[in-house]
């Protein structure tokens, strides 16, 4: 076969894929050269469906028709003048560069070199059969569209969006309103009179545009929708006639737009006119309603659930809620006609997002220091959709749930309180009550700041009410007083959380005895809860930094130790809750005392920790005071990079800011020094009582300003350092010199923050700081790691499982860790308790835990070794 005849079979069977490549020639280099001409197009196509003929005057359409028909007509000439029709050569080119090897441009050659030499012949068939193979898998080439080089300014996606915003918002049967404006339309108008019209409902429905001719004899559309109806061609040939509103039309009017205010009839008349029965759908009025009880939430806010719903949403909502004065205990100070207070309002909540036609929320406020708190009140709930109307619900009675005070002396001043908000005319028995309870104040009265606070804000109400009626301001001050009053009475002081868990406990039992609420009863044991969780970490810290558990201990038993005496915990108040729950109140209370006396234990056992302590364990608390006293110089410096950016950021701070200077305490100035004889944690190491920060024993100021004094205590602060890493006990092993390591870090750090600090870069000295800090948890922690080993070492090679530090030591819960080493005695433990009872729980709990199968098999073989033992 002749190479012709193989180059005219390939071309055959390629002719399709051909025939595509050249028709994509043709539509890449249309759309190349005719871009103009089509956006153009476009761009008119879209100005007309969105009507703006209509909103315009004539002379402004005549002017912006002209205008484009140039720009087409130049987009015409530029692509006449661009577009080259492609020759089938071309084509083929572009398709033979899409192959590998150009086999079709290899057909067509000729063989030149060994013509005749038979080998050489049959080497060129085979490639030219192999180059016919390749070329008869050809696929058509795609045309490239992209005008984008050409269109810089992307003028094309203008047109474009117009035209979708067309489709969108505006109607094809617009673009024929424009030939009654064109020269000569009265040869249009001879034609015959038309007409377009549309009903737009209200646009908080979401609903589309309705256009007229497209619609059936019946319309169903919401109330307060509008139609538009245009009328073209000669004057009076076609009318509109409705009955859906009392709005008369214009004579000769060309548009015509009103309200839908009724069901009734639309109908153009004249010739092609059409008729529609419109049928409005009444916009629903808004239904609301509270669906459960009034509760007050653990914080005390006011809390009522409610529904809402809209056939087209909600806009806005309000709850009011006024003084039940009918079903008020109208007893001492409420005894009088209290004085005219407006209700209160407050917005309902609302779905920030998503639908607003049936919803479910809860109306949450803190209404505690209302003067309607914990009385009867009735709530009414109102919703308004975006037409305007509001739907009530029905008269809801309930208390105005709020926070209830359980200690006596400070539920005692928020009664005052109410009456005094009641009325003001009940101020003078207010103070004969408030003076007979702080007659004798002896145990009354947990602190003196809690009484010097009482008897000044009596001696004041006294004085007042004696020679005048009190204004509306000192109302509200002493009213806001009495509640700071009984605040700070019913929490105390926080800070010490073996404080704010015996107050826990007291208010627990208290309401206990009042008849609590199920709510309030959850509080107050979750309340419980957090505390002596707080009181157990602070035990845990506590003995890890004193050596409280013995130094036989290591940091991991000290842990396990203390989790197992939180399990007991929780199991005990858990069981509280349980009785409180069956209403078995005088199992609760026994179970509550029994939680104090282990509670008790615990605080005996960590007042036993004046036990001589160990070089290790000396040096340790030396490195976690010298830890403290670093965070409060972070803070400082913290705080003054603050200021240098921002000089108003700690402002109502500085004579009142708790850690200022270093973690000084609370009520000092900023860089204020400690009174004397007081020890405060942002002291040096070194300074004496009542010298100022970075002030030399003589007097003289070693540093020039506030980061100068910052530098100085940074310096004496590394030399203490120093010191205690002389003094360091000897440790082996890895733990070991890893804590020297990391001391080392720690040096080099706080000698970088020094520097830092000299140089006024806070925000490098912080940074140092923060490594040194690091540096110095690693430190700690190692050596205790360390520690811990070498007791364990000594106790390996005197033969005991745990060394006799020579003191007897106890547990957390108050027990005797015994004299070979084994923690527990044989004491008996249960004196004042059931203990068959006791140990019947135990079995069942050890049963259900041995019964649990996703345990570790080890765990519940031990389980039930302990078990055997029943």
């Amino acid at each position: 076969m002749t190479d012709r005849s193989i180059l005219a079979q390939t071309l055959t069977r390629v002719a399709r894929p051909l025939a595509l490549t050249r028709a994509g020639l043709v539509a890449e280099r249309a759309a190349r050269a005719f871009w103009p001409l089509w956006s153009v197009l476009i761009l008119t196509l879209g100005l007309l469906m969105l009507g703006v003929q209509d909103l315009v005057r004539v002379e402004a359409v005549w002017a912006t028709g002209a205008a484009l028909a140039v720009l087409a007509l130049g987009g015409l000439v530029y692509g006449a003048r661009m577009f080259r029709w492609p020759s089938r050569e071309e084509a083929l080119l572009r398709l033979d560069a899409s192959l590998t090897g150009r086999p079709l441009q290899t057909l067509r050659d000729a063989q030149t070199v060994g013509a005749g030499d038979l080998g050489s012949e049959r080497l060129w068939a085979a490639h030219q059969a192999r180059m016919a193979e390749r070329a008869a898998q050809a696929r058509a080439v795609e045309p490239d569209l992209r005008v984008s080089s050409r269109d810089r300014f992307g003028l094309r996606f203008v047109a474009l969006t117009i035209l979708m915003v067309s489709v969108l918002f505006g109607s094809v049967w617009r673009v024929g309103s424009v030939t009654g404006m064109a020269p000569g339309a009265g040869a249009a108008l001879a034609a015959g009179p038309s007409w377009e019209g549309w009903i737009e409902p209200p646009l908080y429905t979401g609903l589309p545009v309705l256009y007229l001719a497209d619609l059936d004899d019946v319309i169903r559309v919401p109330q307060g929708s509008k139609a538009t109806i245009r009328l073209y061609g000669e004057v009076g040939a076609l009318a509109v006639e409705q009955t859906v509103t009392d709005t008369p039309a214009e004579d000769g009017a060309i548009a015509q737009v009103f309200p839908l205010d009724r069901d009734g009839q639309i109908a153009i008349t004249g010739p092609g006119g059409e008729a529609w029965q419109v049928a409005l759908t009444p916009d629903a009025v808004p239904q609301v309603v509270a669906t459960g009880p009034a509760r007050a939430s653990l914080r005390g806010e006011f809390q009522l659930p409610f529904q809402a719903s809209d056939d087209h949403g909600i806009e806005m909502g309000e709850a009011e809620i006024t003084l039940d004065l009918s079903r008020v205990d109208r007893r001492y100070g409420l005894t009088i006609d209290p004085e005219p207070r407006e209700a209160i309002r407050l917005p309902l909540p609302l779905p920030i997002a998503g639908d607003r036609t049936a919803f479910s929320q809860e109306l949450i406020d803190d209404l505690s220091e209302h003067p309607y708190a914990n009385m009867p009140v009735t709530i009414v709930l109102r919703a308004t959709d975006a037409a305007g109307q509001t739907g009530v619900s029905e008269r809801f009675e309930t208390e105005l749930a709020a926070r209830r005070f359980f200690d006596p002396l400070a539920a005692t001043l928020i009664e005052q309180r109410r009456d005094l908000l009641w009325s003001r005319d009940n101020v003078r028995r207010i103070v004969q009550v408030m003076k007979a309870v702080s007659w004798q104040p002896e145990g009354l009265f947990r602190s003196d700041t809690a009484y010097l606070r009482m008897r000044v804000l009596l001696r004041r109400m006294d004085t007042v009410s004696r020679y005048t009626r009190l204004s509306d301001t000192q109302v509200e001050d002493m009213a806001q007083a009495l509640w700071d009053l009984a605040l700070l009475i019913e929490d105390g002081d926080l800070d010490d959380a073996r404080e704010r868990m015996q107050r826990a406990q007291e208010r627990l039992s208290e309401a206990m005895k009042n008849g609590a609420t199920n709510e309030e009863i959850a509080r107050l044991m979750q309340e419980l809860r957090d505390a002596t969780q707080d009181y157990m970490r602070q035990l845990s810290r506590e003995a890890a930094e004193d050596g409280q558990m013995g130094e036989e201990l290591s940091a991991e038993q000290m842990e396990n130790a203390m989790r197992l005496g939180q399990d007991d915990l929780q199991a005990m108040m858990d069981r509280i809750q349980e009785l409180m729950e069956q209403g078995r109140m005088a199992e609760a209370q026994q179970a509550l005392e029994e939680l104090q006396r282990m509670m008790e234990n615990m605080r005996v056992t960590q007042g036993q920790g004046g036990q001589q302590q160990s070089p290790g364990q000396q040096a340790m608390e030396g490195l976690s005071e010298t830890l403290r006293d670093q965070q409060g110089l972070s803070d400082q410096a913290f705080r003054d990079l603050q200021e240098q950016f921002n000089p108003n950021a700690n402002r109502g701070e500085s004579q009142q800011n708790q850690g200022r200077s270093g973690n000084q305490g609370q009520g000092q100035q900023h860089g204020q020094g400690q009174q004397p004889g007081q020890q405060g944690q942002g002291q040096q190491p070194g300074q004496q009582p009542g010298q100022q920060p970075g002030q030399q024993p003589g007097g003289s100021q070693s540093g020039g300003g506030m980061e100068g004094d910052l530098a100085n205590r940074q310096q004496a602060l590394r030399d203490e350092l120093n010191r205690q890493r002389g003094n360091l006990p000897g440790m082996s092993g890895e733990a070991g010199q890893a804590a020297r390591e990391a001391l080392e870090r720690a040096e080099r750090a706080m000698r970088g923050a020094e520097d830092a600090l000299r140089s006024d870069d806070l925000a490098e000295a912080i940074d140092q700081q923060a490594e040194a800090m690091d540096a110095l948890r690693d430190g700690i922690r190692n050596m205790g790691e360390a520690m811990a080993e070498e007791q364990r070492q000594a106790g390996s090679q005197q033969g005991q499982a745990q060394g006799n530090a020579g003191g007897e030591q106890n547990d957390p819960l108050g027990r005797n860790a015994g004299t070979s080493g084994e923690m527990g005695s044989q004491r008996d433990m249960l004196q004042d308790r059931d203990v068959y009872r006791r140990a019947l729980e135990l079995e069942e709990e050890l049963r259900r835990r041995s019964g649990e199968g996703d345990r570790p098999e080890v765990e519940r073989d031990y389980l039930k070794r302990l078990l055997e033992r029943f």
